[in-house]
């Protein structure tokens, strides 16, 4: 049976952790701080929880440069698909709170001098703003965009929910390409524009933050939402131009179990409080569960419900482990990350007759490179031909999405430089055997 330093792990997750974040993990089970319980045995309102919850917060914030005074970091559960649904019910909420400030300020009436025909007024305008412009914009460029698109669907109807561009569009009908921005169409003050910034399954990544959904000059703009499970801590990202990032830790940060919301604070109490569930009931708007709620997870420093803290823990690890070997933070894994993708693709590239790279070349994800291997006439035998033979010399998890087949190299933050190399003397061996 091979060791674990015989394996590398291309998996799209869960996916490798550090040996010695495991190390620490598996003592942290055991005894944690000399206490005699193991961490998954202390109580989540203990002030230890409360000190893990506060320390992986802020070395987060270090290693990406958010901007703690604008924005909050939550530790929440549901994975990725549970945020599809935690930005509708949260935006929708936010976008009703600010039309409902907007409509008070112009009749010069505050909030606490409201009287019944100001409040049946409110309604009959709140209705109507709902029913004429309110909008969610969605830009589909793989299967989880598509899945994000959807449950938006599923919770407030298509007429309600926008699709800005659809990749497949321009692609004979597959994802594998970002449609021009020029082609996009966007709607007017949408309660949030989503999009996903890695597609795992797909293998498309956007090379830079979109030009159009940008921040004016006076700091407005559109409220963006970027789902980063698979790419977050793997580059610099301008945290100012986002609403809100989510993310699953299960890729790049730590184990199962735990998702991360980045949200800014001015969508949060006291600046946009959620509005009454009396009042969407009466728009006809869902009322999300309280589990998915960012005003109350941000209220309770995400201790509402229990949260495991054995996998923030982990993902506190994770980023101590960045922090000291990164002195210049996300910069200097950007590097590693960029270094290992172009060895990967340029092995690739060397032998166009062997292997054929699945997205278009101006989308190619660093994190999760996709591609089919078409030596000979039939594919499939290629497909697990290479498959076998990577297994052999300990280069696992390499199988595709069982939704698009083919191959598929996870190269997260965890990939060592010579994982990736020994990875890219394969690919240029197999062609040439």
């Amino acid at each position: 049976m091979p060791t674990r330093e015989e394996i590398t792990y291309f998996g799209a997750g869960p996916a490798l952790l550090p040996t010695d974040v495991l190390q620490n993990a598996a003592q942290a089970l055991l005894d944690f701080n000399n206490t005699g319980l193991g961490i998954a045995e202390h109580s989540h309102r203990s002030e230890l929880a409360t000190n893990v919850i506060n320390e992986a917060k802020a070395d987060l914030a270090t290693y990406l440069d958010i901007p703690t005074d604008e924005y909050e970091i939550l530790f929440m559960q549901g994975g990725g698909s549970g945020e599809f649904s935690a930005t509708v019910y949260n935006l929708v909420g936010a976008w009703v709170t600010r039309r409902k400030q907007d409509l008070l300020r112009q009749w010069g009436t505050s909030a606490d001098e409201k009287g019944l025909a100001v409040e049946e007024k409110l309604e009959a305008e709140l209705r109507k703003a709902v029913e004429e412009d309110l909008k969610l914009d969605y830009i589909v460029t793989g299967g989880w965009s598509q899945k994000a698109h959807a449950e938006a669907v599923r919770l407030l109807g298509p007429e309600r929910v926008n699709l800005v561009a659809d990749a497949r569009t321009i692609n004979g009908g597959k994802f594998g390409k970002i449609p021009d921005e020029k082609d996009w169409t966007l709607s007017r003050d949408p309660a949030l524009v989503y999009y996903c910034d890695n597609e795992t399954v797909d293998g498309v990544e956007f090379p830079a933050f979109p030009a159009s959904l940008a921040p004016r000059a006076d700091g407005s703009g559109p409220i963006v939402v970027a789902d980063m499970s698979s790419n977050i801590l793997s580059r610099r990202i301008p945290v100012r131009n986002f609403s809100i990032i989510f993310f699953g830790a299960q890729k790049n940060l730590g184990s199962t179990g735990i998702t991360v919301a980045v949200i800014k604070k001015s969508l949060l109490p006291p600046t946009t409080p959620q509005p009454e569930p009396a009042l969407l009931r009466k728009l006809g708007l869902p009322i999300g569960p309280i589990v998915l709620s960012y005003e109350t997870i941000a209220k309770n420093n995400s201790l509402y419900n229990t949260l495991s803290i054995f996998d923030v823990y982990i993902a506190g690890q994770v980023l101590k482990k960045l922090l000291r070997t990164f002195p210049d933070k996300v910069d200097g894994q950007q590097a590693v990350a960029e270094k290992k993708a172009s060895l990967i693709y340029s092995a690739l590239e060397a032998h166009p007759d062997v292997y054929r790279i699945v997205p278009d070349a101006s989308a190619r994800s660093r994190m999760n490179i996709c591609f089919r291997v078409t030596k000979g006439s039939d594919v499939d035998a290629s497909e697990k031909a290479f498959l076998k033979e990577g297994t052999a010399r300990g280069l696992t998890g390499l199988k595709g999405h069982r939704s698009v087949g083919g191959i598929r190299a996870s190269n997260y933050n965890s990939i060592p430089l010579e994982g990736a190399e020994k990875l890219a003397a394969f690919i240029t061996e197999f062609a040439k055997a």
